[in-house]
């Protein structure tokens, strides 16, 4: 197995890889309530507990970092459609007249996919409000929404959240373009799919915004033990978002992959709230490819007692 102990920091997770344990590992990603919890009870972690608002998104404007979200059913759902269609135009934009090889993405990209993320953080962990408003949705809307939901809940039902806030090292990530590329290029090389590489690096460092190390040892953007990293990485630089790619991928393929995704995931990292997440976000790449640009822009977000705490992202 890849790695005793692996701080998923796209989640800020921090998973017991090597014991096969059952035992509810630590996930500082998603929020302190319980997945049953009141929604109205819950606190916007942007807003604060008295939930005031600090903007409204209306059918053609940009939300603030801290935009309120709304908690009931219908409002949510209508909230959720709206910014989905903003969002997906506002990408396109991006990709076809703007320009994805450098670094940073367009503001409006940025705080629409926040604002989607935070409402997909909510649904998460709360499975009633979750099924209401998924029952609502429709289209390519609802098969998305169903990728998100039930990946982001396998990682919250498996991960419990962080007493103390860790000490992450955050950065910049490569441009997604670039990044992009080099998935494409795993695939080529070795077979795997490049939605399951941008998957994994979503997942364990939120596409190499997390610069630190895992409590294992874990290093660069997708997370090799230097063991591993010695027998798969192909002489490369662990730290460096190709040469990291690229190990991941002829990792993936010895293990299984194409064939056999699920296993070699689980090779990757043994835990399978870990393998569903992956999964259901490459699934979500492959019926939208576009996609990718979204969860390119997903934040490191950190699952505390006390609620969440954004790391990254705009307005930090």
């Amino acid at each position: 197995m890849r790695r005793a102990l692996v701080a998923v920091v796209a989640m800020a997770i921090a998973l017991p890889a090597c014991t096969g344990s059952g035992d509810r590992a630590t996930d500082p990603a998603m929020g302190a309530t319980g997945r049953d919890a009141t929604p109205s009870a819950v606190a916007d972690p942007a807003t604060g507990p008295t939930g005031a608002s600090t903007d409204v998104v209306e059918a053609a404007t940009i939300p603030e970092p801290g935009a309120r979200i709304p908690l009931r059913v219908g409002a949510l759902a209508d909230r959720l459609e709206t910014v989905w269609e903003v969002r997906r135009e506002a990408v396109r934009r991006w990709v076809r007249t703007g320009d994805p090889t450098v670094w940073p993405p367009p503001d409006e990209v940025e705080l629409l996919v926040l604002y989607e993320q935070r409402i997909y953080r909510v649904l998460a962990a709360h499975d009633r409000l979750a099924a209401a408003v998924l029952g609502r949705l429709d289209g390519g809307l609802a098969a998305e929404a169903r990728s998100n939901v039930r990946a982001g809940g396998a990682l919250y039902d498996h991960f419990t959240p962080v007493d103390t806030l860790p000490d992450f090292r955050t950065r910049a990530p490569e441009p997604a373009d670039r990044l992009l590329g080099f998935f494409e290029e795993g695939q080529r090389r070795f077979g795997v799919a490049w939605q399951t590489l941008a998957a994994v690096m979503l997942i364990e460092t939120r596409m190499g915004r997390i610069a630190s190390n895992s409590s294992a040892g874990a290093q660069g953007p997708m997370q090799f033990i230097p063991s591993t990293w010695a027998a798969y990485g192909l002489g490369g630089d662990v730290r460096d978002e190709r040469d990291a790619v690229l190990g991941a991928a002829n990792y993936l393929h010895a293990n299984g992959a194409p064939g056999n995704d699920r296993e070699a995931l689980f090779h990757y990292n043994p835990v399978p709230a870990y393998v569903a997440a992956v999964t259901g976000y490459a699934n979500a790449m492959t019926r939208d490819p576009e996609l990718f640009y979204a969860y390119y822009n997903w934040q490191v977000f950190v699952r505390t007692t006390h609620g969440d705490v954004r790391l990254t992202g705009p307005g930090l």
